[in-house]
């Protein structure tokens, strides 16, 4: 007990918290200085070399299947670039009948959100928008979103030959789902 008695009066007590604040301080400090800065555009550009092999020109045919009837076939352009030094993919996409006049245009901008380690996929078509999320797969990419009762799903895939093979299945309510767009695209000189 005496033990105890003479260390509560010890002349060190009443500066104990400014030693434990100033061995945290110099601790923490210590801490940061091995840690590098971590550069959120460099996070960025990183996780957007995943998609590299999409940069340029892709061309090739489209199938579109709108329910009973001849599906609509169509010649499918994708031009994509890197904008903002790498930060963003802006893609922009374009169907045209065999007489040269447009059937659909979208223009889409791709980006990798670092604080929830998500890649954003953004798409504009006749004056509508769809905001949603991008899974980067192995060997392609995916995104989907909903509208109305229908659950789209658009799933993209490089072949062995290095095609990108993309479908899109829509799924109304219960039902199974249907294949509507085929594409098959070659990557352009």
């Amino acid at each position: 007990m005496k033990l105890a008695i003479s260390t509560l009066n010890s002349p060190l007590l009443p500066r104990l918290p400014f030693l434990a604040a100033a061995f945290l301080s110099v601790s923490s400090s210590l801490l940061t200085a091995q840690q590098p800065p971590v550069n959120s555009a460099d996070v960025q550009r990183e996780a957007m070399r995943k998609l590299t092999y999409l940069n340029g020109r892709w061309s090739g045919p489209i199938t579109v299947t709108r329910g009973p009837g001849e599906p609509i076939r169509l010649t499918q352009s994708e031009n994509i670039e890197y904008k903002l030094g790498g930060l963003v993919m802006l893609v922009e996409g374009k169907s045209v009948a065999a007489d040269g006049k447009p059937q659909f245009q979208a223009l889409a901008t791709i980006s990798f959100d670092d604080a929830s380690h998500t890649y954003r996929f953004r798409a504009y078509n006749d004056g509508h928008y769809v905001d949603t999320d991008l899974n980067v797969l192995a060997d392609g990419f995916s995104w989907g979103f909903t509208s109305g009762p229908a659950h789209v799903v658009n799933t993209m895939h490089l072949t062995a030959k290095g095609q990108w093979q993309e479908t899109t299945e829509v799924t109304v309510g219960a039902a199974p789902a249907m294949h509507s767009v085929d594409m098959l695209l070659e990557h352009q000189p």
